[in-house]
């Protein structure tokens, strides 16, 4: 018989540092979670083994969820498109359209059959000044949208705890809460080796850095200069 006092939650997980903090957090926060990973067609493949890694290792069950977006519209998607180098104002070319909505979408259906309380996401601060889709205001128009639009109404928490975090902060939380960081991918590019170029990882080698912690994928802190 289930435990009617056990709360259940759904965790976005993509494999990167930020959802894995995030599941090892809903974790603590004693919610029994299952893992909800997409394969959308991204080129970094690599996100998606290291996500199942990451649930493997939480002892959470894990669903990989293959979905299409044909149009494309990203650098994440689209051969055609590369990813940059450098910090661009503005929205990068990174923003895959419409993903955070797409993904809750899908999220809160599975919500709802577990009958969960919550659904997390981590997105956070450093997300939001370029992706309008992690933007405060967003979270709390889906959640307005997700109690007007199932029959579980406001019965599911849209959970996002690291909203107002850098990743320096993320990486600390992450630390304590024992996430096991060496298994996460944070890289835009696919390969077996982060490239170290691109904008995800400098701000995942930046976050070390500030944290005073060593990343373990790498035998330094920095990947490259600070000076952009």
């Amino acid at each position: 018989m289930k435990n009617k006092n056990i709360k259940t939650a759904v965790v976005l997980l993509s494999g990167g540092l930020d959802s894995a903090t995030v599941l090892y957090l809903a974790k603590a926060q004693g919610y029994s979670c299952r893992a909800l990973v997409f394969d959308y067609g991204q080129k970094h493949r690599q996100e998606i083994f290291r996500a199942v890694k990451v649930a493997g290792s939480a002892g959470v069950p894990h669903t990989v969820l293959k979905i299409s977006l044909p149009w494309k519209g990203s650098a994440l998607l689209d051969d055609k498109i590369k990813v940059p180098e450098r910090i661009s104002s503005g929205i990068p070319v990174t923003y895959v359209p419409a993903r955070n909505i797409i993904f809750l979408s899908f999220a809160l259906s599975f919500a709802e059959v577990l009958k969960a309380q919550a659904i997390f996401i981590g997105a956070h601060a450093q997300d939001y000044s370029g992706y309008p889709d992690c933007r405060p205001e967003f979270f709390k128009a889906f959640a307005g949208m997700a109690a007007a639009g199932t029959a579980a109404g406001k019965k599911i928490a849209i959970k996002v705890p690291l909203l107002n975090k850098d990743k320096s902060e993320i990486i600390s939380l992450g630390y304590k809460l024992g996430v096991p960081f060496g298994l996460t991918w944070s890289c835009y590019r696919n390969g077996k080796k982060p490239c170290g170029k691109c904008d995800s990882c400098y701000y995942r080698a930046k976050g070390f850095h500030q944290a005073g912690i060593a990343d373990p994928l790498f035998k330094s802190r920095v990947l490259r200069s600070e000076s952009r």
